[in-house]
């Protein structure tokens, strides 16, 4: 799984990526030939269910960081915006939206007739309620740092709301793809105790039905979707911790959708009587693999450290056994392709030397009779925590484990289911280092994972990661509408990332989806398979729920 910040707009800290976005997709597979006219018409009906390895924690969006999450409430809620299956921003709950000529400030009209799952009519209201609660201080959400860039908020009348901002903040309007909520659901109550979470109330295509903890979330589409009614009747998310008893879910019939792993993409579902049955699809995700040191632990506050260990990975390794060569290096928190992404940055390459050399300067010049460093007597020891059910990351972990032992450093590794993952360890700061990855977003603020002041419990610094240039770099890459600046403020942010190492970025993965081919309407784009899914269909004749 992977973690958030924008789900279209947020970053997401992920399980694994599924619906990844870069580059146009590339559909790899022939859908089965039948004896039918090329064009079918879409009907309603049906169930899809799709597997996931990570349950969600809280379907209050606001209040969950995890992907999983965010997932299943894309279905349930609704931004003012989102982004079309070309990456543009385009009205979502907003019917259009205007921008003044200095960009400070933003009116949004919104859809009229649009109704919460439970009949209440859809207002302005609901808007004005959603900004309070994201920068209450009270709400404990790592997202309310884009809406504190916010001046005044007005309704204007009950489907108009205007948006100034003080000063020029560039991601303004991709921050309003943030999920609406029902104020007169959750006016003058506390959001952390709302039985929301369990069970939502939202304007989405497909409404909450069912949450079995540990095994499912059922979801019934939403007759009246402004937008029309989805053509598949029901959406099932299934839990299943494990990728490959999910494989052969998926080939009994029992799952339709999932995220395949690489071995499984290269060796398991090249056949013939496969590919009659399911539709793969590999594009550029726009997610990264890292490894983040927990900098509070003393182990990890000399850079020259972490810049040894880096030297001790093979990346090249990593996306060749790992990823069977579906994917690349990661060199920092950017990927090739972006506008802001800096292609000058030198990353530090695989070199046991230098790694052996850095660790020399850092004091670690022993090594006890297992070849272990020593220092002071300590051995060099640290364990690698990651999210039970990502046979990637394991494998990651164990590569990595060899090479690091060949430096002389030891590496435990330890497995933890995704829920008490996040909550137990990410959240508290519980650990010496992590292996996770983060989903990002189109626009390049990097604000909430990188700056001083989101270090707290529950935010998305939780390495505790303080620089005083990089957090002046990321107000001023906010701060303003001029590309030429806001390039060169993430370009600096990248050579400083680079050269300190807070993280080890190992690679940015393929997507790799896969389908039942009994579900027609899947539209590859720039932004991945899952733009359209409202239009996803079975034919009558192919339905089996």
């Amino acid at each position: 799984m992977t973690r958030i910040l924008r789900p279209a707009f947020f970053l997401l800290l992920t399980l694994f990526s599924l619906y990844g976005c870069s580059d146009p997709p590339e559909r790899e597979t022939v859908r089965i030939q039948r004896k039918q006219s090329t064009v079918e018409m879409p009907v309603f009906g049906d169930t899809l269910v799709e597997g996931t390895i990570g349950e969600a924690s809280n379907l209050i969006p606001v209040l969950a960081s995890d992907s999983a999450s965010h997932e299943v409430a894309g279905h349930i809620y609704n931004g003012l915006v989102k982004y079309d299956k070309n990456l543009a921003i385009v009205p979502d709950l907003a019917e259009s939206f205007s921008i003044s000529k200095n960009g400070l400030e933003i009116l949004f009209h919104l859809r009229k007739g649009v109704k919460w799952h439970d009949g209440a009519p859809f207002t302005s209201r609901d808007v004005i309620y959603t900004y309070n609660v994201v920068v209450d201080p009270k709400t404990p959400t790592p997202y309310a740092e884009d809406f504190r860039q916010v001046g005044s908020i007005s309704a204007v009348d009950n489907h108009t709301v205007k948006v100034k901002y003080k000063v020029p903040f560039a991601p303004a309007l991709a921050s309003w793809g943030m999920s609406i909520l029902p104020a007169h659901l959750l006016e003058g109550k506390d959001i952390t105790k709302s039985s929301l979470a369990r069970s939502p109330v939202g304007t989405g295509p497909y409404r909450f039905m069912e949450w079995i903890p540990g095994q499912k979330i059922v979801l019934e589409s939403n007759h009246d979707y402004f937008e029309g009614r989805p053509y598949i009747d029901r959406y099932i998310y299934r839990v299943i911790p494990d990728t490959s008893t999910m494989f052969m879910e998926l080939k009994a019939g029992t799952v339709d959708l999932m995220g395949l792993t690489p071995v499984q993409y290269a060796r398991q579902t090249a056949s013939p009587d496969f590919n009659s049955r399911f539709n793969r699809y590999r594009y550029p995700s726009f997610t990264y693999l890292y490894m983040g040191y927990n900098l509070r632990h003393p182990l990890f506050t000399d850079k020259r450290v972490r810049q040894a260990i880096t030297a001790a990975i093979n990346k090249d390794e990593l996306v060749s056994g790992v990823l069977f060569g579906m994917g690349r290096k990661a060199h920092g928190p950017l990927i090739p392709g972006h506008w802001a992404y800096n292609p000058d940055v030198k990353d530090i390459g695989y070199d046991p030397s230098r790694a052996a050399e850095l660790l020399r300067e850092a004091g670690w010049k022993d090594k006890n009779d297992s070849g272990i460093l020593v220092r002071d007597g300590v051995p060099f020891s640290f364990t690698i925590l990651t999210n039970q059910g990502n046979q990637q990351r394991l494998l990651t972990a164990q590569i990595i484990q060899q090479r690091l032992k060949s430096v002389g450093i030891e590496v435990k590794i330890r497995v933890v289911e995704w829920a008490a993952f996040l909550k137990e360890f990410i959240d508290k700061g519980n650990f010496e280092a992590v292996i996770l990855a983060w989903s990002i977003s189109q626009d390049p603020d990097m604000y909430d994972i990188w700056h001083s002041s989101k270090t707290n419990p529950g935010e998305l610094n939780f390495i505790g990661y303080k620089n005083s240039e990089i957090d002046h770099l990321l107000v001023e890459g906010r701060g303003t509408f001029d590309i030429g600046k806001r390039k060169r403020a993430y370009f600096r942010i990248q050579e400083i990332l680079a050269d300190e190492q807070p993280y080890t970025f190992l690679y940015i993965p393929d997507a790799l989806p896969v389908a039942n081919s009994r579900i027609r309407g899947i539209e590859p784009s720039p932004s991945g398979i899952g733009h359209n899914r409202i239009k996803w269909f079975v034919p009558e004749v192919e339905q089996l729920y």
